[in-house]
């Protein structure tokens, strides 16, 4: 089975769609807050090549999609000390 993440925001719309069109198809998945979660934005950063762009769905370690419908939210750079 594979395993499916998404990384996103709860302030971002399009993050909060995608986990609904997730839901809807039935789709197992781990959802991380980047805003909330810095070592999950450090992993998303690894997995886009920097990219902050939300949300971000990933699935068996290599990222498939990268914003909802043409369009994704911009988070903070991370904290030098975080």
């Amino acid at each position: 089975m594979s395993k499916t993440e998404l990384y996103g925001t709860q302030s971002c719309a399009f993050t909060n769609e995608l986990r609904e069109a997730l839901e809807w198809q039935g789709v197992a998945f781990v959802e991380y807050d980047v805003e909330a979660d810095p070592a999950a934005l450090r992993r998303m950063l690894a997995l886009t090549g920097g990219g902050r762009t939300v949300p971000v769905l990933v699935e068996d370690g290599v990222v498939t999609q990268i914003g909802w419908q043409g369009r994704g939210c911009m988070v903070a750079a991370p904290s030098p000390e975080g």
